[in-house]
């Protein structure tokens, strides 16, 4: 990771009755967002009735009810049923720019976004249709709203390594559609070293390469996707807390960890946002960022994510909150000069607010 300019000097002026203020308006990247977990129920039966795909669910409220999630596989069961209704170019970006707006409110200046091809070329939809539908979401978004962005291609973990080198090498003609890809799906008993293989292909592509890793699994899947994968990001990795040696060595190696604090509350890996250990992963010195996993699902963009971790923990500030935003962007796999653009713009912010 590249050196970090020292936090703005108005920082010191700023009281935390301004913290909302902060929240809402401080210049956010966000890295940790499943472009099809961002597919609101209001959507999901608009490009049902568009495409003629039946639901399992008799009203939006009644899609609603079933967010009653107790586990990582309880979510997945209906996501992959929610997914069911993107089958062409226009659907995939229709999806985009709703969350591209969501994300634009909330601040977001820059995301990257994960994709799974696999949950869409199983039922007969062509990578082409899921890639340039994203593409062209893209576009729009930089023209329209100032977001810039990225496409990262995750491999579902359930499946084998064999499916997910097909996928590759069906995803290859897009391949200036991407910028690199990540491991997601069920996390036990899909260790990442199950996928070192077709890792190492995507690094001789180039491709950048992160994983998820310690959400439900233990704190040897964030071992191995560091030693075997060679990520350069953790999604998750909050279980790194057990294992103080391996905290340690994430710090040592300033590798990021993209925490999503509604997300894990509403699976079940804390029971109350009180719980959390961000804030600790935060003092340790790790590069924690906050992002929103699957907002349609779990309750909440990734403001709200700020909103509900800074509610519940009164001892994080506004220093702790620039500090994530800066993270954020020193996480992002954009280059020096829009990394530095995003830093200013933070720090402007800050002034602003401790000058009014």
């Amino acid at each position: 990771m590249t050196t970090m300019p020292p936090p703005p000097a108005a920082l010191q002026r700023l009281p935390r009755e301004r913290l909302p203020d902060l929240l809402a308006r401080m210049p956010k990247a966000e890295l940790h967002l499943h472009i099809e977990g961002s597919l609101e129920p209001e959507l999901i039966f608009a490009l049902a009735q568009r495409n003629g795909v039946s639901l399992p669910y008799a009203s939006v409220q009644a899609l609603r009810a079933a967010y009653a999630f107790t586990d990582l596989q309880s979510f997945l069961d209906i996501y992959y049923a929610g997914a069911s209704v993107l089958l062409h170019e226009a659907d995939f970006c229709d999806m985009a720019m709703a969350y591209f707006r969501r994300a634009a409110a909330d601040g977001v200046v820059h995301a990257e976004l994960f994709f799974d091809p696999q949950t869409h070329t199983a039922r007969g939809v062509s990578m082409g249709a899921v890639i340039e539908g994203l593409a062209r979401a893209q576009a729009q978004a930089q023209r329209e709203l100032g977001i810039s962005s990225a496409l990262i291609l995750c491999f579902l973990r359930h499946l084998s390594e064999e499916d997910a080198f097909a996928t590759l090498q069906a995803a290859l003609p897009w391949r200036a559609q991407f910028i690199g890809v990540g491991l997601d799906s069920s996390e036990r008993g899909h260790p990442p070293e199950k996928f070192s293989r077709v890792f190492a292909r995507c690094r001789e592509l180039g491709l950048r390469i992160v994983a998820h890793a310690g959400e439900e699994g233990p704190p040897a899947y964030i071992r191995t996707a560091l030693d075997d994968l060679r990520v350069q990001r953790i999604d998750h990795g909050v279980r790194c807390v057990d294992d103080p040696a391996l905290v340690t060595e994430l710090v040592r190696r300033r590798v990021p960890l993209t925490v999503c604090p509604l997300s894990n509350v509403k699976l079940c890996v804390y029971r109350r946002m009180e719980d959390h250990v961000l804030p600790q992963l935060l003092s340790a010195g790790l590069c924690v960022t906050v992002n929103s996993d699957d907002p349609a699902y779990f309750g909440g963009y990734v403001l709200d994510n700020y909103r509900a971790l800074f509610a519940a923990h009164p001892t994080l500030g506004p220093r702790e909150a620039w500090q994530l935003a800066a993270n954020s962007f020193e996480a992002s796999f954009v280059d020096a000069a829009a990394r530095d653009r995003g830093l200013a713009a933070l720090a402007a912010v800050v002034e602003s607010l401790a000058s009014d």
